[in-house]
C-alpha cells in the first residue's frame, strides 16, 4: 500500500484548522482554544516528541484525561505517524499493568499524577522515553508520510479475563469511522456540542466544529456536577449532545424536575448501553422528538439506529428490544447460537447457520467500518471474528432477531438461558419486565448452579415482592441493596461480579 502524507487521518483536523481557523476547537471547563492555536500546539507538540526521539511507528502511552491536553497530544503523535495508545480509565491496576507490557511502547506521556504513580511500576519505568505533557519545540516539522494501514489509535478496553482485548484503528479505519458518523451526525462547522466519547470529538475536530468538555464522574440526582453540566449547556448554547444513556438520562431527569428547558440543543445521540421504552418515555418527555438511539460497539459503530419518539410507543418487547433500522453501510447476518462455530468457515457452512428472518441467533456484521484486526492478540480474532474465504464478520456476541431491515436484541449471548422446554430464557428481557414494577429499581436473572435466581435491587419486604413476580420463572429470589453496573456507563449489570457477589450469600 503507498504512503503519503495525505493517508494521514491528521488532515482531517488540518484542514479544518485552515479553512475555520477561528472557531474555538475545544471548551474544557474554564479553558478554550481555537482551531488556529490547537495547530499550532499540535505542530509544536509533535517536533517536541520528535526531538525526544519518537519516529513514525512507535507506540506512546497515553495517561491523561479527555481534555485540550489529550487532544494536542494524540494528534500531534498522529502528525508524527506515531501511534496513540490508549487505556481505559476503568480498568484495574493488574488490566492496566499487564496492557501496558502487551503493549510494548516507546514512549509514556500522562499527567503529573501518572508520572508519579508511575514510578511504582515497573512495566511503566522500563518504557524508554518519558514525556513531559508541556513540552513544545518551535523546529518546524511536516506532516509525516504513512501507509493507510498503519496503526494509529490503539485502545485497550476493559475485561476480567484472558488476554486485554484491544482495537487496533489504522487510519483507514479511522478515515472509514469518520465518514460514516459524520453522515449519521451530521455535523457542521457551527455545532456546538457536548460529548462523553472520544472519539465524537475526533470527528468534530475534523469538521471544525465546537466540542464542550465537561465532568462525568458524578450525575446523581441534585449533584453539583450535574447542575454545572446543565448550566454550561444553556450556557454555551450547546446544540448536540453524544453521550451514554446514564448521561442523557440525568440530564433529562434534571431538565424535568427542575423545569429547566435546554432550548438551544437539537439533537442528541446516545449509545453504548440498552434504552428501553421506559427510557424513552423520559427522553421524550424533556426533548421531543430530537434523541436517537445508536446500536453498536467498539468494533462496529453504528450497526443500527431508532429515534426515541418510535421506542417510546413500545409497550412490550416479546420480540426483543427495538434498536432500529440496519445502517445501510454495513450487513448484518443472524447464525445459530447452537453452533460450534469455528474461526474459518466455507461459504457452504457458512451460509448453512444463518436463521431466517424472526429467528433468534448471534448477531454478526460485516462492512468497511467494521474493525479488521486486534492489536497482537490471535485468541482475541480467532474468537470474535468469521473469515468465509476474503470476507471478516465480526461476531458482536449480541443475541438478536433481524425482521427485514429492523434489528432487535435479547442480550448478550453469554447470559442467554436454555429453558426446560429447550428455548432460550433472555435475562435482558425480564430485566426490562422487572423494571416496570412500582418500587423495583432493577432486576434480572441468573442461573447459578442448575438453579434459576432472580436478583432484585428493592426496598420492597420479600412477601410484597414474591406476589409481584409470581409470572417470572425462577427457582431462589434475591433481595439486594445494590446491584453492581458497568463502572464505564453505568448502564450495564456486571454480570460477573453480581454471581460472585451471589455465591457469598
Amino acid at each position: 500500500m503507498s504512503i503519503s502524507k495525505e493517508n494521514n487521518i491528521v488532515q482531517l483536523f488540518l484542514r479544518a484548522a485552515n479553512q475555520f481557523p477561528e472557531n474555538i476547537a475545544i471548551l474544557d471547563k474554564a479553558n478554550s482554544i481555537n482551531y488556529s492555536d490547537l495547530k499550532e500546539d499540535v505542530i509544536k507538540t509533535a517536533s517536541y516528541f520528535s526531538s525526544k526521539g519518537i519516529r513514525n511507528g512507535d507506540r506512546v502511552l497515553v495517561f491523561v484525561p479527555m481534555s485540550i491536553k489529550l487532544y494536542r497530544t494524540v494528534l500531534a503523535l498522529f502528525y508524527i505517524g506515531a501511534t496513540a495508545v490508549f487505556l481505559d480509565e476503568w480498568s484495574t491496576k493488574e488490566r492496566l499493568l499487564l496492557s501496558t507490557r502487551l503493549a510494548k511502547c516507546k514512549g509514556f506521556i500522562g499527567t503529573p499524577k501518572a508520572r508519579i504513580l508511575g514510578l511504582f511500576y515497573q512495566e511503566i519505568r522500563r518504557i524508554p522515553i518519558k514525556l513531559n505533557l508541556n513540552g513544545r519545540n518551535s523546529r518546524p516539522i511536516k506532516v509525516n508520510e504513512v501507509s493507510k494501514s498503519d496503526s494509529a489509535l490503539i485502545t485497550f478496553t476493559t475485561g476480567s479475563t484472558g488476554i486485554p482485548k484491544a482495537a487496533d484503528r489504522t487510519h483507514l479505519f479511522l478515515k472509514r469511522q469518520f465518514d460514516v458518523l459524520q453522515k449519521k451526525l451530521n455535523g457542521q462547522s457551527t455545532d456546538i456540542e457536548m460529548t462523553s466519547l472520544p472519539i465524537v470529538l475526533f470527528i468534530n475536530l475534523g469538521l471544525g466544529s465546537t466540542s464542550f468538555i465537561t465532568d462525568f464522574k458524578d450525575l446523581s440526582s441534585n449533584s453539583k456536577t450535574l447542575k454545572k453540566l446543565c448550566y454550561g449547556l444553556r450556557d454555551h448554547k450547546v446544540q448536540r449532545i453524544t453521550a451514554s444513556p446514564f448521561v442523557i438520562k440525568a440530564i433529562a431527569q434534571f431538565v424535568i424536575d427542575q423545569a429547566f428547558p435546554l432550548h438551544s440543543i437539537k439533537k442528541i445521540f446516545t449509545g453504548g448501553a440498552p434504552v428501553f421504552p421506559n427510557d424513552a418515555k423520559l427522553f421524550e418527555t424533556a426533548f421531543p422528538n430530537k434523541v436517537e438511539v445508536l446500536y453498536g460497539s467498539t468494533e462496529a459503530e453504528p450497526i443500527s439506529s431508532i429515534s426515541s419518539y418510535t421506542l417510546s410507543k413500545t409497550i412490550d418487547i416479546p420480540i426483543g428490544l427495538m434498536v432500529g433500522t440496519i445502517h445501510p453501510e454495513i450487513e448484518v447476518q443472524i447464525i445459530d447460537i447452537n453452533h460450534n462455530h469455528k474461526h474459518k468457515l466455507s461459504p457452504i457452512t457458512f451460509e448453512s447457520i444463518q436463521l431466517e428472518n424472526g429467528q433468534l441467533g448471534e448477531i454478526l456484521v460485516k462492512g468497511n467500518h467494521v474493525l479488521a484486526k486486534y492489536f497482537e492478540n490471535t485468541e482475541a480474532f480467532e474468537v470474535n471474528k468469521v473469515n468465509v474465504e476474503e470476507d471478516i464478520w465480526h461476531r458482536t456476541g449480541d443475541s438478536g432477531i433481524k425482521i427485514g431491515d429492523q434489528l432487535f436484541l435479547h442480550g448478550r449471548v453469554g447470559q442467554l438461558i436454555r429453558s426446560e422446554n429447550g428455548s432460550w430464557l433472555s435475562p435482558f428481557i425480564i430485566e426490562y419486565e422487572l423494571s416496570k414494577i412500582t418500587n423495583v429499581e432493577r432486576g434480572t436473572l441468573l442461573k447459578i448452579n442448575q438453579e434459576l435466581v432472580l436478583i432484585i435491587e428493592s426496598k420492597l419486604r420479600y412477601i410484597s415482592l414474591d406476589n409481584l413476580v409470581q409470572n417470572f420463572p425462577y427457582d431462589r429470589l434475591i433481595i439486594i441493596d445494590k446491584i453492581p453496573m458497568d463502572p464505564r456507563h453505568q448502564s450495564k449489570i456486571d454480570y460477573a461480579l453480581l454471581k460472585k457477589q451471589i455465591l457469598e450469600i
